[in-house]
């Protein structure tokens, strides 16, 4: 199978907040929109943190009061990323190799542009392969 670049296959509607946003409110943006996941950016759309699901079950399982709680205490920082670029083996390696869902998509400047997720993966393979004989 030919390499297919990331760009073909994130998705462009990436849900951000600030690192000061309570994380109450993350979860609400999270359910409104169906979504695992939400990137955090500093005010020039650059890059801070990803906060997942699984950052939820440490929240709930820590008890803290989630009103008061900022997203900078349970953002993951160190990010994994890839660039449009990038071909999509290469991303799906990352999110293998990490345990990772989702995989934010950024520029050179470290700006948010896109993310990728194992459901955008899942679903280009459905469109592109034959299913296996029955």
């Amino acid at each position: 199978m030919e390499d297919i670049f990331v760009a073909r296959v994130m998705s462009t509607t990436v849900h951000t907040v600030r690192s000061d946003t309570l994380v109450e409110d993350a979860a609400g943006t999270m359910l409104e929109n169906d979504i695992g996941s939400v990137v955090v950016t500093d005010g020039d759309g650059r890059l801070e943190g990803i906060l997942t699901t699984t950052d939820f079950v440490r929240i709930v399982a820590e008890r803290k009061p989630k009103d008061q709680t900022p997203v900078s205490q349970y953002m993951s920082e160190d990010v994994i990323t890839a660039t449009a670029q990038d071909g999509i083996r290469d991303a799906a390696d990352a999110m293998v190799e990490h345990g990772f869902h989702h995989l934010p998509v950024v520029d050179e400047d470290e700006a948010v542009i896109g993310m990728i997720t194992t459901s955008d993966l899942a679903s280009y393979l459905s469109r592109e392969k034959a299913p296996s004989p029955a």
